[in-house]
């Protein structure tokens, strides 16, 4: 169980850097309280990442394990692939967001919720779901998605200025690739 956690911990975390959710909450933290705005991200990435596992963990009992981990070593391929490629539409998108759609906690939950549904994190999280604990996916996924958006309110637009996002975007590209590597040599080891 915790190979799962730091796993999922370390997956998630990363493929939050520089992520919608991230860039919401490090938005909606100019309009919000802290406090408030920790816990709605906190509640939004356990929330979510509750999903993911649960719909993972229901097709790892369905399907041979050295299928999924196969599957899953592709998909991480795939996303480091698509994260080096980068998206200049995505980021305009996501530049856009404002945080005057929300109002309040449940507000700011719907939306960190559901900037985050569909996305690379989510599936990332159902493909470790269905290959390893399902609990440990669920506690290392939901601490790296919260830690992640914890920095984003903690730091506010400071960390733009000192990082820049094509950096971001290729040690999240690369750091999908090499565990994309890793689970394939797992799956073919069998």
């Amino acid at each position: 169980m915790f190979d799962a956690i730091g796993v999922a911990f370390a997956t998630v975390f990363l493929a939050e850097l520089g992520d919608k959710s991230q860039l919401l909450a490090l938005s909606l933290s100019a309009r919000y309280r802290r406090s408030v705005l920790l816990l709605a991200v906190l509640t939004a990435s356990a929330v979510t990442m509750a999903v993911s596992v649960t719909a993972g963990n229901l097709v790892g009992q369905l399907l041979p394990t050295r299928a999924i981990t196969a599957g899953a070593a592709l998909l991480f391929v795939a996303f480091g692939v698509i994260t080096l490629r980068g998206d200049d539409e995505q980021d305009d998108e996501e530049e856009g967001e404002s945080a005057s759609s929300s109002s309040g906690f449940v507000g700011i939950v719907a939306a960190l919720s559901l900037a985050e549904f569909g996305d690379k994190t989510m599936v990332a999280t159902f493909a470790l779901a269905a290959a390893s604990s399902a609990v440990g996916t669920w506690i290392g996924a939901t601490a790296g998605m919260a830690l992640a958006g914890a920095i984003g309110v903690a730091i506010g637009g400071a960390v733009w200025t000192r990082l820049s996002p094509r950096t971001v975007r290729l040690v999240s590209g690369g750091l999908f690739l090499l565990v994309g590597v890793v689970l394939l040599a797992d799956a073919l080891r069998g």
